[in-house]
């Protein structure tokens, strides 16, 4: 059987052969054997040769089609974004950058891709906010397919990392009557009529017909159900999609997002520190190790992203150096009071550089000057420790200062907060007033109030946004591309 410059040896091609997946053909160890492909079409050149990919990896396979003896009708139909089936003969490829390719001695079209409609072209670089308006396409191109897997990995190496601990994995409810942050920017949860909704008899909604019995909402946080749980079971993490109704339309913020939060048992506020310090090095080193063709070429994107910017904004390190930086260096621990002495005295500060001046304790510290710390002063991550109280949320440890709570936030390039936690107010007295103080009804929580008269003791947990981390290891900008479908103001296609 000849094809071209080489003779392939004669091989009896069955029809119902099990197909290969990309990334093993490209990793063969064996040629001249019979295979079988299948997935969508990148590129059709000369007609003769196929870029194949099946999202298995970011490279594409190279099929060699002979077009002599292929009929005109099939040729036309192999088009961009057309899924098929190839079967043929596993060969070295004399082609530059590619190890292997299949002669291809069968090809079927499995769904044809209107050339002029499918909007994903490989001549036309799409940008990002068109490809976000297609999200159901996006992924097949190689920025997506490569920041999907990166996602897939980083979720399971979150399980792995607690497993090998020993935590249990806790489902917290995602439709709650608790607002565990107290801010109110929760997305309801009805089954009333909206156009003939039952009032009381003092002319408020009487959420007691409600499908409930009582007002309900899309949790914010697992966090308070969470510590029910660590205070039986020692050590637990959530990890499940959480809602904010914050009309907040930026690249760092998302309407739908995951979270991560453990909890637990008999841990002080250093040791909190320490798990959240061991298990985002955990993570980012197990993705490192199992998604080195996809982070290398997400860097070279963000390369050649960056060479558009004015040299002051690029970033100093190159994604991967950023990532191992991040290994290879412990978090800088700084106290909130530090940070402030710090922030005041800064050069931005000083010279009205920052939007948001620092001028006395207790300032909240925002976006700009996290990054700052972490990007100019300390040049490393940090964690930021003992906020002050009224800044903070309810449930945080009043420390003996009566002022701050013990709280910590996680500070990284190019993001600013990516981990906030702290060691939970165990005494129920301090908790009381505490939810007196702010308004927050003791018969809402009373559940939550009964893990502080029966067996109460120290406990500490963290939230960490999942699509920040997948921002931080990917190098994007936006979160929005992050996440398969984004969900933010004024959006929820899909």
């Amino acid at each position: 059987m000849q094809f071209g410059y080489k003779t392939i040896l004669n091989i009896n091609y069955t029809d119902k052969m099990r197909h290969t997946k990309v990334k093993d053909l490209l990793n063969s160890t064996t040629t001249l054997h019979e295979v079988n492909a299948k997935g969508w079409v990148r590129t059709f050149r000369n007609n003769q040769f196929i870029a194949l990919n099946d999202g298995s990896t970011i490279d594409n396979i190279q099929c060699v089609v002979d077009f002599e003896n292929t009929a005109d009708e099939t040729l036309k139909r192999i088009t961009t974004g057309a899924a098929i089936s190839v079967t043929g003969t596993l060969i070295e490829s004399k082609g530059a950058g590619q190890k292997f390719e299949i002669q291809v001695v069968k090809l079927e079209i499995l769904g044809d891709s209107d050339a002029e409609k499918f909007p994903i072209q490989p001549k036309n670089k799409p940008s990002l906010d068109f490809l976000r308006e297609n999200a159901h396409l996006r992924v097949r191109t190689n920025v997506f397919g490569a920041i999907m897997r990166v996602r897939s990995v980083l979720s399971f190496a979150v399980h792995s990392y607690f497993q090998e601990k020993g935590f249990v994995y806790v489902n917290t409810p995602v439709i709650t009557g608790a607002d565990a942050e107290g801010a109110g920017e929760m997305f309801q949860v009805t089954s009333l009529p909206l156009d003939d909704l039952p009032k009381n008899e003092e002319g408020s909604i009487d959420y007691k017909k409600d499908f409930f019995g009582k007002q309900t909402n899309l949790t914010v946080s697992g966090q308070l159900e969470g510590e029910t749980f660590a205070m039986a079971l020692g050590q637990i993490y959530t990890f499940g999609p959480t809602f904010r109704a914050e009309n907040s339309n930026t690249s760092r913020h998302l309407a739908e997002f995951w979270m991560i939060e453990p909890e637990v048992a008999f841990n002080d506020l250093h040791d909190n520190m320490d798990l959240a310090e061991d298990f985002i090095q955990y993570v980012i080193k197990y993705t490192l190790d199992k998604c080195p063709a996809d982070l290398k070429f997400l860097e070279s994107r963000l390369l050649e992203e960056e060479k558009s910017k004015p040299q002051a904004d690029r970033s100093e390190l190159a994604l991967l150096d950023k990532l191992n930086f991040v290994l290879e260096n412990n978090f800088k621990r700084v106290s909130y009071t530090e940070a402030i002495a710090i922030l005041r005295e800064c050069t931005p500060n000083k010279k009205k550089k920052f939007s948001y001046i620092i001028d006395e304790w207790g300032a909240d510290l925002q976006s700009e000057h996290e990054r700052y710390l972490v990007e100019k002063h300390f040049k490393c991550p940090v964690i930021v420790y003992d906020y002050p109280a009224n800044i903070k949320s309810f449930y945080m440890r009043l420390n003996e200062d009566g002022k701050t709570v013990a709280a910590m936030d996680i500070l990284f390039p190019g993001i600013g907060e990516i981990v906030g936690g702290s060691q939970r107010e165990e005494r129920y007295d301090v908790l009381i007033e505490k939810m007196k103080v702010i308004g927050i009804d003791e018969e809402e929580l009373w559940w939550y109030l009964d893990t502080r008269k029966f067996g109460s003791a120290v406990h500490s947990g963290f939230g960490l946004g999942f699509e920040r981390l997948v921002l931080f290891v990917t190098g994007m900008t936006n979160i929005r591309d992050v996440i398969p479908f984004p969900r933010t103001p004024m959006n929820a296609e899909f």
